[in-house]
């Protein structure tokens, strides 16, 4: 099984690919969208569309888990804008007719850390310690992606095989 984790962003959009089954994982690798602020926002959402599309299409994951957008009180742009940005991570997979989940990051941090309310580092260290890359997993973007994706192995792979 193949799953694919999406840490939306409308700067930096995480990938993580893990392929393997429940906690049997034969590979993995992981990268970033990445868009820049001098562009208008809607020339960053079609990239990242784009190249979520080309991904999804080059990787054929069997199903993909997406952070659920989250909004603080203090902030509350920056959760309409990653509603944009998983808006239109949503519609590259209906597109291509790939199966989404949304998990809150809560949850994640609850399932890989024991704690929800672990911070990235502690998050980025759990996912090392069960990929066991060479080197840190950077950057954090991409490590949530690789927690998503890891998730939705664990979680998903019986069902989907």
């Amino acid at each position: 099984m193949k799953t694919l984790g999406i840490d939306p962003g409308l700067a930096s959009t995480g990938i993580g690919i893990v392929s393997g089954e429940s906690d049997n994982i034969t590979e993995y690798s992981f990268g970033v969208i990445e868009t820049s602020r001098k562009i208008p926002d809607g020339e960053r959402l079609n990239i990242i569309f784009s190249e979520t599309k080309k991904i999804l299409t080059s990787q054929k994951p069997d199903i993909v888990i997406i952070e659920d957008v989250f909004s603080l009180k203090e902030y509350p742009k920056s959760g309409i804008l990653l509603g944009k940005v998983t808006g239109v991570l949503l519609l590259a997979c209906a597109i291509l007719k790939i199966s989404v989940i949304e998990i809150t990051v809560r949850e994640v941090k609850q399932i890989l850390t024991g704690n929800g309310r672990a911070g990235k580092a502690q998050l980025e260290t759990a996912v090392r310690n069960i990929l066991n890359p060479p080197s840190l997993i950077k950057p954090s973007h991409a490590s949530d992606a690789l927690a998503l994706a890891l998730i939705g192995l664990f979680r998903y792979s019986n069902e989907w095989l």
